[in-house]
């Protein structure tokens, strides 16, 4: 019998695939717990929309992401640190004080998607990378300076 995946099934296939599956399966398991629908023109017709209306909020999305991209790439953040001898850092910037400093410019961000190529251990100026969407990433500028 041929179906719909509505959602994705292990081994199976993705969502909005059609896959050819035995009788019973899909009569007692895929159909009834809203996995699948039988393949008529109507329902692939269906799915079809259904992808294009997900298709077009990715596009939205990812240009969303570009906005807030260039947004948080034209600040500038400030990270005031205790430096001992020889201006070296007590330990090294973190992600988590990057967020705070960037916070205060007032863009909220998650710590998670600062990172950092290689460990801040000295004053300057460095450029961090935060990922505002799977497709999309921006670039901060970093002043590390002491307190």
């Amino acid at each position: 019998m041929k179906v719909i995946l509505m959602k994705d099934v292990d081994k199976i296939g993705k969502a909005g695939q059609t896959v050819e599956v035995k009788d019973g399966f899909a009569r007692n398991l895929l159909v009834p717990n809203g996995l699948a629908k039988v393949s008529t023109p109507e329902n692939l017709r269906m799915v079809e929309n259904i992808k294009l209306k997900a298709q077009k909020k990715a596009q939205v999305e990812v240009e969303q992401a570009k906005e807030f991209a260039d947004k948080l790439s034209k600040i500038s953040c400030t990270v005031a640190v205790q430096v001992g001898p020889d201006e070296k850092l007590y330990g090294s910037v973190t992600p988590g004080d990057i967020q705070k400093s960037i916070e205060a410019e007032g863009i909220q961000i998650d710590k998670k998607a600062i990172s950092i190529d290689t460990p801040i251990e000295k004053l300057g100026v460095y450029h961090v990378t935060v990922s505002v969407h799977p497709q999309v990433q921006a670039a901060v500028k970093i002043w590390i300076v002491k307190k």
